[in-house]
């Protein structure tokens, strides 16, 4: 046995007033080691309960994943043999979803793979996908949005034969830095406060106290060279617009899913949850220098750039990226509609898809693999929502019936796509590699609220006929994992 170890809104609870506040340098969520047995990387995970000081001198309780808050960042590379071991040592029962992983539905950790206190759930697969920024949550139906807000969310990054050629800026923790942005709100005694009441579940439990990796106005120090930002909106339910200070121009290289075939210019960068990015700023020739990043919807200073080293390395960013497979609509061989919508009490009724709120215990549609479909999805309501789906990530055809109102930064591959109030966004989707009929992936608002009150469906991925692939044999669950009866659709569909 090898070891290998790395080092590396508007709306608010209360009001802060001369709160001291840590002149914190950024921290970076240390790579997590990792075991190699029999020629598979081990990760040993912790899910547990502690504190942290978002405060001087005082401590927050708070959840963590091998860290006090927030997770260890996994690394890991196409073709990779896998199995992350979760471990539950809270006192109620989690689950943990790799949020853009494409893997078998029995390991994709959703509301199915619940992990008790103090037993343990592993995600065992091959790394099947190529280099992209991804993260693990917890995904237990009415939790999920109080878990993430208590500091269970980390980084996956999947690395691939093309990003290891790429002459990108790809020193973790140095040039390659992860953002992990979220706000949070706390009490007069500064420990965090989550108690939505129905209109926050509507319209987003946000506050003004944002952080970046754990951390509240945080400073970076780099050197005088191009820096590469993996950035990961990992709210509950905020949009944030981020921009620098003096205006400066970026690249953006990457989306959910992976490169965009070329950079985007931008100067400014809309997520929405679950949404990722990644972006390379260049501060050459700005030694001695500081610039702060801003959030422009609320006007917040949430971290700031300090310039402070030579840099003797040489990076670039590729005018090409990478080539990617693009499906055409018109061989699609069906569209499914998708209505974000409430049910019971109009407005102010429970969150739901098609009229209906999410059960566990229901299939909703069944997907052959290996067929291309569009999936249109609509949002009638004054709300602003988004739409993750699990499994596969997908292309964005249409914006509100026009092409052309799909942002450049957008052409790549996505699991999530934000959809304003009034609008619908039409995508194109293949479900490849693994089918199972008796286990399901979801699809849902990733406006956490939203999702834990219902704004969640769940989808089979079952053999194809006419474009087969082969059975994946699944590998046996830990005996102790709590699994709840595998689901029955509604009615019967055969491809």
């Amino acid at each position: 046995m090898q070891i290998y170890k790395y080092f590396a809104t508007s709306l608010t609870f209360i009001t802060l007033v001369s709160v001291n506040l840590f002149a914190a340098t950024l921290p970076i969520p240390p790579l997590a080691p990792y075991t190699m047995v029999n020629g598979v990387k081990t990760f040993n995970m912790n899910i547990r309960q502690s504190t942290t000081q978002f405060f001087s001198g005082v401590n927050t309780r708070t959840y963590g994943i091998n860290r006090n808050v927030l997770g260890q960042t996994i690394r890991i590379h196409d073709g990779d043999r896998v199995k992350i071991n979760y471990t539950n040592s809270l006192s109620e029962a989690t689950t943990m979803h790799g949020h853009g992983m494409h893997v078998p539905a029995i390991m994709d950790g959703g509301p199915k793979n619940k992990i008790q206190p103090g037993q343990r759930w592993t995600a065992s697969y091959t790394v099947n996908q190529p280099a992209s920024t991804n993260w693990y949550h917890p995904h237990l139906m009415g939790t999920t949005a109080r878990h993430v807000y208590m500091g269970l969310a980390g980084m996956i990054i999947v690395d691939d034969d093309n990003s290891d050629t790429l002459a990108l800026p790809k020193t973790y923790g140095v040039d390659d830095i992860p953002l992990i942005i979220q706000d949070k709100r706390f009490t007069s005694s500064r420990q965090i406060h989550y108690a939505p009441n129905r209109m926050e579940i509507m319209r987003g439990y946000t506050s003004r106290t944002m952080m970046i990796n754990g951390s509240i106005s945080p400073t970076v120090y780099v050197k005088d060279k191009q820096i590469r930002f993996r950035v990961l909106n990992a709210s509950n339910s905020s949009l944030y617009n981020l921009r620098f200070s003096d205006g400066r121009a970026f690249k953006q290289i990457a989306t959910d899913g992976g490169f965009l075939e070329k950079p985007v210019n931008l100067s400014s960068l809309l997520l929405s949850p679950g949404e990722r990015a990644e972006i390379v700023v260049n501060f050459s020739g700005d030694l001695g220098s500081t610039v702060t990043l801003r959030e422009t919807r609320n006007n917040i200073n949430i971290m700031t750039v300090n310039v402070n080293r030579t840099s003797t390395g040489v990076t670039s960013v590729p005018s090409t990226l990478k080539k990617l497979e693009k499906y055409r609509a018109s061989d699609a061989v069906r569209t499914r509609n998708f209505l974000l919508n409430t049910v019971g009490g109009g407005m102010m009724g429970q969150m739901a898809i098609n009229g209906r709120a999410f059960n566990l215990s229901r299939i909703d549609n069944v997907v052959p693999v290996n067929d291309i479909e569009i999936w249109n999805i609509r949002n009638t309501m004054n709300l602003e929502h988004n739409f993750h789906i699990h499994a596969i990530h997908f292309m964005i055809l249409e914006r509100n019936g026009s092409t052309a109102r799909v942002a450049a930064n957008e052409k790549g591959y996505k699991d999530v796509v934000r959809i304003p109030p009034n609008s619908s966004v039409k995508v194109i989707i293949k479900m490849k590699d693994y089918i199972d009929p008796n286990n399901g992936y979801m699809y849902h608002c990733h406006f956490l609220e939203h999702e834990d009150d219902g704004m969640m469906g769940q989808f089979t991925v079952i053999q194809n006929k006419n474009n087969p692939v082969t059975q994946w044999a699944p590998i046996m669950m830990d005996s102790i994992t709590t699994m709840v009866p595998s689901p029955l659709p509604l009615g019967s569909t055969t491809y």
